[in-house]
């Protein structure tokens, strides 16, 4: 088994980041036992697409948004959302075809 390195201690961030520019984490931690975790309060990271919708659902979404007070955008995520949990947790429930 390889031996790891002791990780230094670093004075700063600025430290910290350079001293990790140069040098294999590898070297200082066992990846084998690494596990998996979840950082629930960053801010999740947006990509911008484009979709296109039946003018009458795009209506209906605005409506909607404007009787929350939200804009209409940030609607259709919180709808989307929602929608993608639900079928999440019932995954054997059938879609509709598009």
């Amino acid at each position: 088994m390889k031996r790891l390195k002791k990780t230094p201690k670093f004075a700063s961030e600025d430290e910290e980041r350079k001293f990790w520019a140069e040098h294999d984490t590898t070297e200082y931690f066992d990846y084998s036992k690494a596990k998996k975790v979840t950082f629930p309060n960053l801010k999740q990271t947006s990509r911008m697409i484009s979709i296109r919708l039946p003018e009458s659902l795009l209506a209906n979404i605005k409506v909607i948004a404007n009787q929350a007070d939200v804009p209409y955008q940030s609607m259709m995520k919180v709808l989307l959302t929602q929608k993608v949990a639900e079928v999440r947790r019932n995954p054997k429930r059938r879609l509709p075809a598009a």
